[in-house]
């Protein structure tokens, strides 16, 4: 099943056709700074399954909290956060711009030491301080 999102305008699309990799939220500072204030929910979907089907996103980069450059990248024209690219194997795809957003239950909570205190941390769910230990 492919699953379809883009930023609001719609001057940007894209689709996921590979199965995703999972969901999760993080409450890093720089993530609060691109949603504009609320921990970032995003589908963790893999690089060889997504592809840009209509313009040319914008990029800003950023050090990541591994110490690697990550690249926001989002809407020209409306603005809309959409993904992140770096070193990872997958693409952090903003839950938001996803068309079916209910597709998504967050499975993990990141970087909780940097969370505002009215960030939800859903009970029960895997939480990390910062990165989860690499396996």
């Amino acid at each position: 099943m492919a699953i379809q999102g883009g930023c609001q305008c719609g001057a940007i699309r894209y689709e996921i056709t590979g199965d995703l990799m999972g969901s999760g939220v993080c409450h890093c500072r720089q993530c609060q700074y691109s949603t504009g204030g609320g921990p970032n929910s995003v589908a963790l979907a893999p690089k060889s399954g997504f592809v840009v089907t209509k313009g040319q996103p914008k990029h800003y980069a950023r050090k990541g909290g591994s110490g690697g450059e990550v690249n926001q990248v989002f809407c020209g024209d409306c603005g809309s956060p959409l993904w992140s690219e770096g070193v990872f194997p997958f693409y952090p795809v903003k839950a938001g711009s996803l068309d079916d957003p209910s597709l998504l239950e967050p499975a993990i909570h990141l970087w909780t030491s940097e969370a505002q205190p009215w960030h939800r941390i859903e009970p029960g769910r895997p939480a990390f301080p910062e990165n989860p230990p690499a396996p």
